[in-house]
């Protein structure tokens, strides 16, 4: 299976060497496809369709490894469907403050974990299959069996490999199909979702009453996924107030509304159907689901220490604080006295130290690597603040440096600057 290959373990088994596998995700090509205006294209559908190709591979041939040893049960089973009903139950409906009552609840997840275990759940269950962990691999990235780089003219069998399987154990093949197709942050159109799945069954080759019967099944999974997904996004999000998974809750909340208008299950759950219908006309499916046209500001702030450390006013705490003291002050000399980092004197004396140059090139290359990763999670703010003695030479000059950078090398981010201590 195209994993990341195992080179070597030491003797102490607690260090081992496994292959890079790089860094370009599924998701990520996506999310980059659709910020620059397309979305999900051919070349989107064809690596889905590999996906799953390989999905059905690994379920089938995984389905006869010793489960024995899985971690931390050996099926998805239904103390497992419970646990993630459960983490449903307490971390988003309660949280959402969505009324329920208790027991009919409880009866309703009895009843949706032995109609999951009727369906067929002899084979491997990755668990997390979702385009976050599936790596798009360079021809130049792959390695031999000896740990050789191959030349780039090996063909490789897929140019998709498979990460985040340690939760994997026996259970149903619905699960991870429901996995990948609804992926909320994916927020697949319907159309291409529907042909995906179609490949999946033809790959399969379940037609007729076999296709009907497993169809039946997949829905029910779809929904204790999607539950599962919520229960995460409200641990995360709403208990932790992480910006990112507050951003997903809204688009699992659409895919959760699609499920319960268009697909009903063959077993009563009114408690539950009740709670899904509150929750889906609550507010928080209603707030904006595009993150894509939701900016990340950088915000950027000169200070003086003598004044103390700036606050982050996003209320998200963290950030980063370089501290210019040790840079070359042009207020010892008297005739920069009166100017501040934004005026042509300043900035000249500035420009022409070596160690400034060399100081803005490493806090800009800091900045860089967060606001990359800020895109690439899609959240919304990020503070920087420079420092000196008194906040009017050194701190500005380096806050304006950052700013004019920012607003060069990454138009789509809004760039904020304020220099504290001269009120503009």
């Amino acid at each position: 299976m195209p994993v990341p290959e195992l080179y070597v373990v030491a003797d102490d088994r607690k260090h081992y060497l496994q292959q890079d596998l790089g860094d370009l995700t599924l998701y990520g090509l996506l999310y980059e496809k659709k910020r620059q205006g397309g979305g999900f294209d051919p070349e989107m559908m064809s690596l889905y369709r590999q996906a799953l190709t390989d999905l059905a591979a690994i379920q089938q041939v995984g389905a006869d490894i010793d489960f024995s040893i899985a971690y931390p049960r050996a099926a998805f089973d239904s103390q497992s469907i419970h646990w993630d009903l459960n983490y449903f139950k307490y971390y988003f409906l309660k949280l959402a403050n969505i009324p329920f009552d208790e027991q009919r609840l409880e009866e309703d997840f009895d009843h949706l974990s032995e109609f999951l275990q009727q369906a067929d759940c002899h084979y491997f269950l990755y668990r997390d299959f979702n385009p976050r962990n599936i790596m798009i691999v360079q021809p130049e990235k792959r390695r031999g069996e000896k740990g050789e780089r191959l030349p780039t003219a090996t063909k490789p069998l897929s140019n998709l490999h498979y990460i985040d399987y340690q939760g994997g154990r026996r259970g149903a093949a619905q699960y991870d199909v429901a996995s990948l197709l609804f992926s909320a942050k994916s927020d697949l159109p319907d159309a291409y979702r529907n042909e995906l799945l179609t490949h999946y069954l033809n790959i399969r080759q379940l037609h007729g009453s076999q296709r009907q019967q497993w169809l039946v099944y997949f829905w029910g999974y779809v929904l204790i996924r999607i539950l599962q997904t919520l229960g995460a996004y409200g641990f995360r999000g709403l208990y932790e107030k992480k910006e990112y998974f507050i951003q997903s809750i809204p688009l699992a909340l659409r895919n959760l509304r699609n499920l319960v208008a268009e697909h009903s299950l063959p077993i009563e759950l009114p408690e539950l159907q009740q709670a899904l219908h509150r929750l889906t006309d609550s507010q928080l499916a209603t707030k904006p689901t595009s993150d894509i046209g939701n900016k990340l500001t950088v915000s950027i702030q000169s200070f003086s220490y003598k004044q103390g450390l700036p606050v982050d006013s996003s209320g998200n705490g963290g950030g980063h604080i370089f501290d210019c003291r040790a840079l070359p002050n042009p207020g010892h000399y008297p005739q920069y006295q009166s100017y501040t980092g934004k005026d042509k004197p300043v900035i000249e004396f500035l420009a022409a130290e070596p160690a400034v140059s060399l100081f803005m090139n490493h806090s800009i290359g800091i900045v860089k690597q967060s606001v990359d990763k800020y895109l690439e999670r899609h959240f919304t703010h990020l503070s920087v603040a420079y420092g000196c003695t008194g906040g009017q030479h050194r701190s500005v000059y380096c806050a304006e440096q950052l700013a004019k950078w920012l607003r060069t090398s990454y138009p789509e981010v809004q760039v904020e600057i304020n220099h504290r201590e001269q009120k503009t």
